[in-house]
């Protein structure tokens, strides 16, 4: 079940104000930049650069994803580990709000999102 469109409104302008606070400056965001998706109730975080080999072509890198499940109010953080699949997030499995999920993704205490 996807987000109502409120609530969807809502979280996507608490997600672009924390992508503002930690994108590149602006003259190099055509090599870097941070970007997130929208699926479901899920909210995908990941950095957009150029192809090494064809830098017409752009590809994006998963740095983290967030899930709201209503039934526990809760949402759920993973991280993608190096089998390319997401995991739920060991040290902070859980939080209550989104803006908790900011502060877990700032705080990254293994260097899973950030490196």
């Amino acid at each position: 079940m996807a987000f109502s469109e409120i609530e969807q409104k809502r979280y996507e302008k608490a997600v672009e104000s924390y992508l503002d606070s930690r994108r590149p400056p602006v003259e190099i965001r055509s090599e870097l930049d941070l970007g997130y998706r929208m699926d479901g109730q899920a909210i995908e975080i990941f950095e957009v650069r150029p192809k090494w080999n064809n830098p017409s072509e752009k590809m994006e890198s998963p740095i983290a994803k967030v899930k709201y499940y209503k039934s526990r109010n809760e949402w759920a953080i993973y991280w993608m580990k190096s089998d390319l699949k997401w995991h739920i997030y060991e040290p902070t499995p859980e939080v209550k709000n989104l803006e908790s999920f900011f502060e877990v993704l700032n705080e990254d205490i293994y260097g899973s999102f950030w490196g």
